[in-house]
């Protein structure tokens, strides 16, 4: 008996002292954890493989939940957040894990409904909620299952009359078997349209960019696991009248046909934008040597880019293929005594890639470097290499290809920008400002407490950077409304 004591102890440390008090069951300890970490991607019409939504759902799936939960695998999230973080991190503490493998040991026990928080009020056929417009592709677009990649570029008239100002620009995948990833693009020449006319196939072949200089090559897009980046008031892009919005679908190989039919969910500012939205990209060219990846070696590059003025960074997309397996993307001052960490990608995952956005705007001075490092495993020491055994590997558009690239959306800075987030709004919670989940009597209280208030107000509703009228009379509509 003694030699089992030690394993004992260390069972018991493992487990947060609630659960050793009292049984855990689903309704009150596991549903929290799933309906705030899982459940967003497990439903009906989102990525995940299996709805997880209630207890039948969970408990049917319970030991798979333990298991890729206990080894970081789910819920997918691969920057470090120890490095930096991001809006809509997916982490679990080490007591949510301890709970979903008490739930699990004890035999998945379903417990009192009335513990039950309730499944949160998600959007159907969104993840930021009900859009102001949707472009869809015109007609469904068939992939040959001939084992190749594909890139297709489909035109989206977005507003003859009238600009569009944006606030979101959500792409939904239409079939999630064959999209490798999107990207968006503006074209106010109506090249694009020329281009779509003369392919008798939906929209027209272009593998890289959109097949001539668009108005803009990098207005938005998605790679799996991304969320959708909200701009806040005053910040976003604006699509001119008559233009229109360019889909380009990377499909990549597949041994069958598949036929997609990608939508794009649109947004609008409910305010005017004062900063337009703006795209760079560190690539092959910022690198300190020539991207090749020999077979049987791993290799690391490293990307620099000056920065000239003063910006602020919104967001950032680290992008490479099955090959790559780590990022670290930093800023570094003139005299190289600051370092400012955007993102660590310690393992990286081709299938979970994202736009991981910034919980407040992120100031890089001008004069500072930014700096982008890759490291790529060419071997078969790499259970991902789409190779075996290795072969020399370049630069391309294909699937097993490689790239470098580094995406960073900002706008120029202005003074108070470090304090503007990025967090998504809850529409649901407008004037909840106590944050007990009701509009009520205290929230009115705390509003009048800031009324006047013109710089950084806690109890500015509308967001126009100000407490007014306006506010209070927007509170009062949302009075007694739970959240």
């Amino acid at each position: 008996m003694r030699t089992h004591l030690p394993l004992f102890f260390s069972l018991l440390t493992t487990l947060p002292a609630a659960l050793l008090a009292q049984t855990v069951t689903f309704h009150a300890d596991v549903a929290p954890i799933i309906y705030t970490h899982c459940t967003e991607c497990h439903r009906v019409g989102e990525i995940g493989p299996m709805p997880l939504t209630n207890y039948a759902e969970v408990a049917a799936y319970g030991e798979f939940i333990e298991y890729v939960t206990s080894t970081g695998y789910m819920p997918p999230w691969t920057p470090d957040e120890s490095y930096s973080h991001f809006v809509g991190e997916r982490v679990l503490t080490d007591d949510e894990k301890a709970t979903l493998s008490a739930w699990v040991a004890a035999g998945k026990p379903e417990g009192d409904p009335a513990d039950n928080p309730g499944l949160p009020a998600f959007p159907e056929g969104s993840q930021v909620g009900t859009p102001d417009l949707v472009l869809p592709m015109a007609e469904p677009y068939t992939h040959g299952g001939d084992m190749t990649d594909q890139y297709q570029v489909f035109v989206l008239p977005a507003a003859p009359d009238n600009d569009l100002a944006i606030r979101a620009l959500e792409v939904r995948p239409g079939n999630r078997n064959v999209s490798h990833h999107a990207i968006l693009g503006l074209d106010v020449s109506g090249t694009a349209a020329n281009l779509d006319a003369q392919d008798p196939d939906p929209g027209y072949e272009s593998f890289g960019s959109f097949g001539f200089s668009a108005e803009s090559n990098f207005f938005g897009g998605w790679v799996p696991g991304a969320m959708t980046v909200e701009y806040p008031p005053g910040i976003g892009r604006t699509v001119p009248a008559g233009a229109d919005i360019l889909l380009q679908m990377h499909y990549g190989p597949s041994p069958i046909d598949e036929t997609d039919q990608t939508e794009i969910n649109v947004f609008f500012s409910e305010e005017p934008i004062e900063r337009e939205v703006q795209t760079t990209f560190m690539g092959p060219q910022h690198l300190d040597e020539f991207f090749y990846l020999p077979a049987n070696q791993v290799r690391t590059f490293h990307g620099t880019m000056d920065v000239s003025t003063d910006v602020s960074m919104i967001s950032i997309v680290p992008h490479c293929h099955l090959i790559g397996v780590s990022w670290d993307v930093f800023a570094t001052s003139p005299d190289n005594q600051d370092t400012i960490p955007l993102i660590s990608i310690p393992s990286w995952d081709f299938n979970w890639q994202g736009f991981f956005t910034f919980p407040t705007l992120t100031k890089i001075p001008a004069g500072y470097t930014l700096h982008g490092i890759a490291s790529y495993d060419n071997t078969s020491a790499n259970p991902f290499n789409p190779n075996d055994p290795p072969q020399n590997v370049t630069f391309g558009e294909g699937t097993t290809d490689e790239m470098f690239f580094v995406f960073f959306d900002y706008v120029l800075y202005q003074e108070g920008d470090e304090t503007v987030s990025l967090e998504p709004s809850d529409p649901s919670c407008v004037g909840d400002l106590t944050g007990d989940g009701v509009v009520s009597v205290e929230d009115m209280l705390f509003l009048l407490s800031d009324f006047g208030c013109v710089t950084n107000c806690a109890a500015d509703v509308d967001l126009d950077n100000a407490v007014t009228i306006a506010d209070l009379l927007q509170l009062l509509s949302a009075f007694g409304e739970p959240c």
